[in-house]
């Protein structure tokens, strides 16, 4: 029995910490594309947010496990917006990805509520983007915040997610960098 490909993008995951290597940037693709685009497919998501674009890699992992959905994502980075539209095009994908060029703070009061996904990976959270994830996000829905293991605004973030009012959250891994939340 031949088994499926445990990560369908795992090249573009490659190609993304080249890319960083030769770029110098902070392009850094989360571990674990599989288990995003799982999440996005338990949630049933017909809509998706992702902060931090990079080349696609996240986009590409959550669009393939919920394949009814559409995606929002964004990242400030020109030549990454111009490689990510590259690589979801090339995946056949540009017509359920739009990938936003700017600023997270600009962009996300441009879009409409609603959403069952979120996630957060671009660099260290901050307090202000989570309240406008929060804002956009249905009451039931489903953010998932990496780099929480970064300190400074990471540490607000993590309290506002386990503080018991607004989220219900779990680790999901033992450094404590990623967690999944649903909004109360």
């Amino acid at each position: 029995m031949k088994r499926p490909l445990a990560d369908p993008f795992a090249e573009l995951r490659k190609a993304t910490d080249r890319h960083r290597a030769q770029h110098g940037c902070g392009a850094y693709p989360y571990g674990n594309g599989p288990l995003l685009g799982t999440l996005a497919a338990a949630a049933h998501a017909r809509r998706i947010l992702e902060l931090g674009t990079a080349l696609g890699y996240t986009a590409l992992s959550f669009a393939y496990g919920a394949p009814d959905s559409t995606v929002d994502t964004i990242d400030r980075d020109p030549e990454h917006v111009r490689l990510a539209r590259e690589h979801i095009a090339a995946a056949s994908l540009d017509h359920r990805i739009t990938v936003h060029e700017g600023e997270f703070a600009k962009i996300l009061p441009m879009l409409d509520p609603g959403y069952d996904v979120a996630f957060f990976d671009g660099n260290t959270p901050a307090p202000a983007l989570h309240g406008g994830l929060r804002n956009l996000l249905r009451t039931g829905g489903m953010l998932i915040t990496a780099n929480l293991n970064h300190g400074g605004t990471a540490d607000a973030v993590y309290k506002a997610l386990f503080g018991g009012k607004s989220w219900r959250s779990a680790l999901v891994d033992d450094s404590g960098e990623t967690a999944i939340s649903v909004k109360l």
